[in-house]
């Protein structure tokens, strides 16, 4: 049986975020999820547990082997949500938050936020300044100027949420490294990295989906094609 891919976009973005990468994988099933904690309307942003339910319920519906990918935040609901899960097969880390139990995204930070994000914490939401240089700083400026446009908010109470279960303790795992990244530096994507069985490099920044689509997906292809027919799970 052929794996599904099932992609978890990160923080401001939509399942949009995809479409150029699934283009260069027209036989392969996808399934992009959209996160809750991620819209156009500060006041309805989900919580890191609504990110999870939505997908667990993305797993679930593939109905067979999964190759979980999960970009920059994207990382954190798979994570806390699919250990254990039925079905899946690998979780790859995009330039990704691999973070252990008791961690949170805001911890990681070490109580500095990063300039390029206009954080609202009475509002509980955050924004990306500069996108276009943090997000998509080798993406071709139509393509990145079309992504900015769409972007969202971003829910805070996501970024503060404190991981329950570490699901690549029981999982394989890929780590995907994107030596250019301006958003998440190269050296804190290593020492996550330490946490996987595997880890490539990719000579991108923070969107490779966009700016190295065929590259990143000739590397999925090759965890779905080591992935079809063995599912893993407990």
């Amino acid at each position: 049986m052929s794996a599904t891919l099932v992609l978890v976009h990160g923080a401001w973005h939509g399942p949009w975020a995809w479409d150029v990468l699934r283009t260069e994988l027209p036989d392969v099933e996808t399934i992009a999820v959209d996160l809750p904690s991620s819209g156009p309307d500060p006041k309805s942003l989900g919580t890191l547990d609504d990110d999870v339910a939505v997908v667990r319920a993305a797993v679930a519906a593939a109905g067979g082997p999964v190759v979980v990918v999960g970009h920059s935040y994207g990382g954190v609901p798979i994570t806390e949500g699919l250990d254990g899960a039925d079905g899946v097969a690998r979780l790859v880390y995009l330039t990704a938050m691999m973070m252990d139990v008791g961690h949170t995204v805001v911890g990681s930070l070490r109580g500095q936020w990063p300039h390029w994000w206009d954080v609202h914490e009475d509002e509980g939401y955050l924004d990306a300044r500069h996108p276009e240089e943090f997000l998509y700083g080798d993406v071709d400026p139509a393509i990145a100027e079309a992504a900015v446009a769409k972007l969202g908010h971003q829910s805070l109470a996501a970024y503060t949420a404190t991981l329950t279960a570490a699901a690549w303790r029981t999982l394989p795992s890929t780590y995907v490294v994107c030596d250019n990244d301006a958003a998440l530096a190269p050296r804190a994507q290593e020492r996550m990295a330490e946490r996987a069985q595997r880890v490539v490099h990719l000579p991108a920044a923070h969107s490779p989906f966009l700016s190295h689509a065929e590259d990143l997906a000739a590397l999925l292809r090759e965890e779905l094609a080591a992935a079809s027919g063995r599912a893993v799970g407990r």
